[in-house]
């Protein structure tokens, strides 16, 4: 018999493995805006309780990849109501066809937000702030150079979250996870090049070498820069 310990995973597991399941359905289009679930439908289709199915329709409604109306069931929502800085529908969007679109509009995002904290970083990051951010660019110099790219992706979202976090704008820093899924996109898409661009490695140490240096300036110049690459790599 399993203890509660061991159901609690078990049953997150199915609770994701559900959500995942629908949540690509929609957005990919499979499940077309207005189409209809009802509870009953869904517990025949994934053999779950009526409860794990209403706690799996409020995820979604809170995506407002759907909602629910007395009478008629969960209706499933056209595209300009859903919650596009979830990071689980970027990720969507990410792997399905539309995701040349989905990859424009957050890089137009980066580049109207990335470098106003960059600058903002030179401003405000703490002291600890500045070293890490040096030390995360040279270990990207080190792993790009190495080709470890999975390494790379993980010291890569680290730098990007770290600016968001010491620019001092919390709106900025609430972004972080959108960041995290284009930079996880462009790797597991194929849009990275095995071994990173020598512009890329110098224009990350270029944007570490500025924010330590306190040159508000020269961080923004120098991550519009970056930026101009990851433009240039997925458009």
């Amino acid at each position: 018999m399993l203890s509660s310990q061991g159901q609690a995973p078990a049953a997150a597991v199915k609770y994701s493995s559900i959500i995942e399941e629908l949540g690509r359905s929609i957005v990919s289009g499979e499940l077309q805006p207005g189409g209809r679930l009802t509870i009953e439908g869904l517990q025949a289709r994934f053999k779950v309780s009526r409860t794990v199915i209403r706690d799996c329709m409020r995820i979604l409604e809170s995506m407002n990849l759907v909602f629910s109306k007395r009478r008629v069931g969960i209706v499933v929502q056209a595209p300009r109501h859903w919650n596009v800085y979830d990071a689980r529908i970027i990720r969507w969007r990410l792997e399905g066809t539309s995701r040349a679109r989905q990859f424009k509009s957050l890089t137009e995002l980066r580049c109207a937000v990335e470098p106003l904290a960059a600058a903002g970083a030179a401003r405000n990051a703490t002291q600890e702030q500045r070293a890490v951010v040096v030390n995360l660019a040279q270990q990207l110099r080190t792993l790009g150079e190495a080709g470890r790219l999975d390494e790379f992706l993980a010291v890569d979202i680290e730098f990007h979250a770290l600016l968001l976090l010491a620019s001092g704008n919390e709106m900025f820093s609430a972004l972080d996870d959108v960041v995290t899924e284009v930079l996880r996109g462009r790797t597991t898409q194929g849009l990275m090049p095995r071994t990173p661009r020598e512009y890329s490695l110098a224009s990350h140490e270029a944007v570490a070498a500025a924010i330590a240096g306190s040159d508000p300036d020269a961080a923004e110049t120098e991550m519009r820069n970056l930026l101009a690459e990851v433009q240039e790599a997925v458009t």
